[in-house]
């Protein structure tokens, strides 16, 4: 078969490797689509903090199932969905039914090899029904679960006045399901062509970051700051600014990962007495929530994918949108037998 490798930070090249054996338990499947997230960029520029060289990236999936395990309940042929967090089951988060903060979780692609590759084997529980999606999207189900599960996390609600800074991919799933929690969304990113997008995916309220972002906000409402801030930025500095634009007994949720440090300033947090969460990957429950609001026609998947490539081409065009985003929302790669 043929793999993508990323074998050092700024090194993808495509190898030929030995079909996988596939385990008790696991199935073989085809990838069709692998959805390039702001992870694999990460770790082709080497900024990712969990992660060992040389990978084989690629978490967002769709995929075919070749040979699946009896009693599974999948069928040579079907295409599924893939959650990409092998979680251990046995640990105190997955005790607690929080399997996508595992201890020893395994998330495909980061952990352990991913679907950047003509052929796959991985734990037949992780496959998900797709519920007759198209392959296309199949592949937006994960990104779009990690706003999900954030959306969740916050209990945002009808009514409150949520602001997701930060208008790539997963900021956008932020804002799709905060808006139907019924929350009021306003988006804010230092790009405004970004922001465009967001007004017309999202129906987003907009506010430029920077200079004068304070005072958009606050006019926005009335002075009060939001009920939820949602960060999705990947920036230190975004991150700890964020803690201005929470209203008083609000929520900050911090979506986004860095390897850095992060801090604020203790008597604005208990003056307020926010409440700061942190959100990781998504859990079987917001699968199915993506998955039911892309088959009742909520989520426009046809405006958020908007480049392709293959598995030849891939190196070079992951190498070009790591740094050249402008019109980027989110790129597949299409894979072919």
């Amino acid at each position: 078969m043929h793999a993508l490798v990323c074998r050092q930070p700024g090194v993808l090249e495509l190898e030929t490797r030995p079909t996988p054996q596939h385990g008790e338990g696991e199935a073989l499947v085809r990838p069709l689509r692998v959805g390039i997230c702001g992870t694999d960029y990460h770790i082709y520029e080497g900024k990712h903090p969990f992660l060992e060289y040389p990978r084989v990236m690629g978490h967002e999936l769709a995929v075919e199932v070749l040979e699946a395990p009896d009693g599974s309940g999948f069928d040579p042929g079907e295409i599924c969905v893939v959650n990409p967090y092998i979680s251990c089951g046995s640990c105190i988060a997955c005790r607690a039914g929080k399997p996508n903060c595992c201890v020893r979780i395994a998330v495909l692609g980061v952990h352990r090899d991913g679907g950047m590759a003509s052929l796959l084997s991985l734990p037949a529980a992780n496959l998900v029904k797709s519920e007759g999606l198209s392959v296309d999207a199949c592949a937006t189900v994960e990104f779009l679960a990690i706003g999900a599960h954030a959306v969740r996390r916050s209990k945002a609600a009808a009514g409150q006045r949520a602001l997701v800074i930060g208008a790539g991919p997963i900021g956008l799933g932020v804002g799709l399901f905060a808006a139907l929690s019924g929350a009021t969304v306003t988006m804010m990113d230092l790009d405004p062509a970004r922001l465009a997008v967001a007004e017309a995916i999202v129906g987003a309220r907009t506010i430029v970051a920077g200079d004068g972002a304070r005072e958009a906000a606050a006019a926005q409402t009335g002075g009060d700051g939001f009920d939820i801030v949602f960060d999705a930025t990947g920036n230190a500095r975004s991150m700890q600014g964020g803690f201005d634009f929470v209203a008083h007994g609000g929520t900050y949720v911090l979506v986004s990962v860095v390897k850095s440090s992060i801090s604020f300033e203790d008597p604005d947090f208990h003056r307020k007495e926010m409440a700061l969460l942190g959100s990781r990957n998504a859990t079987s429950e917001d699968f199915q929530q993506v998955i039911a609001a892309i088959a009742s026609g909520r989520i426009p998947i046809d405006k958020l994918i908007t480049h392709r490539t293959t598995l030849t081409d891939a190196a070079r065009d992951i190498a070009l949108w790591a740094t050249q985003k402008r019109g980027l929302i989110k790129a597949v790669i299409e894979i072919t037998a």
